[in-house]
């Protein structure tokens, strides 16, 4: 008989209806708080109001002014178009004054958004990679020197898997076999997944956000896959736009998005149910949930309802981006001409 699996926050971007999504939704919740009532709300076309969902500031940092870099990882399976595409189109999308009116709700003043650069890590593709892997990849890089001059406390690291890797969010190394892994209960553990059910790509996964410490600091990242549908037909990832590269930028809007409005979600749930616990945690609904997460689960199956191309306010094109969850509307929300009123006009800013 499998032990009661503690709830948790959500930090993960998933598809509808996919595997990872059952996994993640069947854990979705608060540290220390009781569970809600189950949702009788109906989902209909176009996306009825949900102030249920509605975001709640806990305690923990934002990020007003958030930095980013992007790390290809496997670069020699990545086309150059698709890699210059995507830096160009997730910081015109991340600044864009439009889609930051959204955003700018969840924060007590003006917000932005900086791109840094990107690196191609050059080597062939890994198969499959892992949360441990991940992890262990940002020590390495923070260890060589890669984010140097890097401003630590605002600043994302991306880290955008080539086409056919695998990601899933096991906390042991994706070198280690599964019957190994079945004698290893740390990581398993402090994800709060059981060792039957795990998430990765092939099954609806397409990225999360976390953050490790290092030496005294603490280090945020992202990670996500190349979302495409394989020559096999199977689909890697999020797949909604006519090219990966598009589904990439989406992934990692989502991701970036929440990470600027809960970016210590990790601590949280590696705290568990620990006293305090909830107090990492930035906005988050009382399901647990991110800005980024009901808008995939109430678009049901029509994921186009809010993964769509939005003009630029520049006027420059437009960008892909997933719609994020607004208070304001009590749903999610494209790009509008004026900042929506605050959501909340007494919680405190953390540097």
């Amino acid at each position: 008989m499998k032990s009661e699996i503690q709830k948790r926050p959500l930090n993960v971007s998933f598809r509808r209806g996919s595997k990872a999504e059952k996994i993640y939704r069947d854990r979705a919740g608060l540290p220390q708080a009781e569970s809600p009532a189950p949702e009788t709300e109906a989902r209909a076309p176009g996306l009825p109001s949900t102030p249920s969902h509605d975001l709640v500031y806990h305690g923990g940092r934002t990020i007003a002014n958030l930095h980013f870099r992007n790390f290809y990882v496997g670069a020699d399976a990545w086309p150059a178009a698709d890699m210059s595409n995507i830096d160009n189109a997730l910081a015109a999308a991340m600044s864009d004054a439009h889609l930051n009116n959204v955003m700018e709700q969840y924060f007590p003043a003006n917000i932005s958004s900086t791109f840094d650069g990107s690196k191609a890590l050059s080597g062939p593709p890994p198969s499959t990679i892992s949360q441990t892997d991940i992890e262990n990849l940002v020590s390495s890089a923070a260890g060589s020197g890669e984010f140097s001059g890097a401003d630590l406390a605002s600043t994302v690291f991306n880290f955008m898997l080539s086409p056919g890797t695998v990601l899933n969010d096991n906390t042991t190394s994706s070198s280690v076999s599964s019957d190994q892994e079945d004698d290893k209960e740390n990581g398993r553990k402090n994800r709060m997944i059981p060792n039957d059910e795990e998430a990765d790509s092939l099954h609806g996964l397409g990225g999360y956000h976390g953050s490790i410490h290092l030496s005294g600091q603490t280090i945020y990242y992202a990670v996500g896959v190349y979302s495409e549908v394989q020559a096999d037909g199977t689909e890697n990832g999020i797949v909604v736009f006519d090219q990966p590269w598009k589904n990439v930028v989406a992934t990692f809007y989502h991701e970036l998005n929440e990470a600027r409005t809960d970016p210590d979600v990790e601590d949280a749930i590696r705290a568990g149910n620990q006293p305090g616990a909830i107090k990492f945690l930035g906005w988050t609904s009382k399901q647990g949930e991110e800005c980024g997460d009901f808008p995939v689960f109430e678009s049901g199956n029509n994921l186009a309802l809010v993964f769509q191309e939005v003009e630029l306010s520049s006027g420059a094109g437009t960008v892909p981006v997933q719609f994020q969850y607004s208070n304001h509307v009590h749903g999610p929300e494209g790009p509008v001409n004026v900042p929506d009123p605050k959501a909340h006009h007494k919680f405190r800013q953390h540097a």
